[in-house]
């Protein structure tokens, strides 16, 4: 996973130490799901792969130095929740960058934050179908994409979703059946209008 080796260079372990050797597999593991669950937390692939890597470097840093409580298996739950945190500030930071900009000049750039990243990458995927899921995803209330992302691609338990969330397991569940309920509905309405094949 080319997008988080740059971890790999980070100096928490010797390079040769099978410690090394077993965080570059977990990262391979499971860095591609919290890297979609940071491309769905931020507004361009750029800024989620920041994030990610902020994170990374978060948890690398407290299990260097003793902080990190828990084991290998609450490094994920941690980095979903890092991620979140982290994409929050940033979008804070970025809103207030963007309102003293507009104060400046009226006509200020955002498409810059529209550009198309696709998340459903497949050598099989039509590329128009995963545009107009893509856009149905991000079209949806966040609370209900997030637990999505988290479920299908984080492969998450309700449980887990909800420890990461501070919400309930009910909620969660909840919130990925009525987030599904109306991801079906937007892309039964793209259908109908022909803007999808399938």
């Amino acid at each position: 996973m080319d997008e988080v080796t740059p971890m790999a260079s980070l100096s928490a372990v010797p390079e040769a130490s099978p410690a090394a050797s077993a965080w570059r597999e977990w990262l391979e593991t499971h860095g591609p799901k919290l890297l979609l669950f940071a491309r769905q937390q931020t507004r361009s692939q750029e800024d989620a792969k920041d994030i990610f890597q902020d994170a990374l470097v978060k948890l690398v840093e407290k299990v260097r130095t003793g902080e990190f409580v828990g084991g290998q298996d609450s490094w994920q739950p941690y980095l979903y929740t890092a991620i979140r945190r982290l994409a929050i500030d940033l979008s804070r930071r970025d809103d207030r960058r963007k309102r003293r900009e507009d104060n400046v000049t009226a006509d200020a750039e955002t498409e810059q934050y529209e550009a198309f990243h696709p998340w459903f990458e497949s050598e099989t995927s039509d590329d128009e179908t995963r545009a107009q899921l893509e856009s149905s995803l991000k079209e949806l209330p966040e609370k209900f994409a997030e637990v999505i992302t988290m479920k299908i691609w984080g492969e998450r338990t309700f449980a887990e979703i909800g420890e990461i969330l501070g919400i309930s397991q009910n909620t969660a569940a909840s919130r990925y059946r009525y987030g599904l309920e109306a991801l079906k509905r937007s892309l039964g309405n793209a259908r109908r209008r022909g803007d999808l094949s399938i």
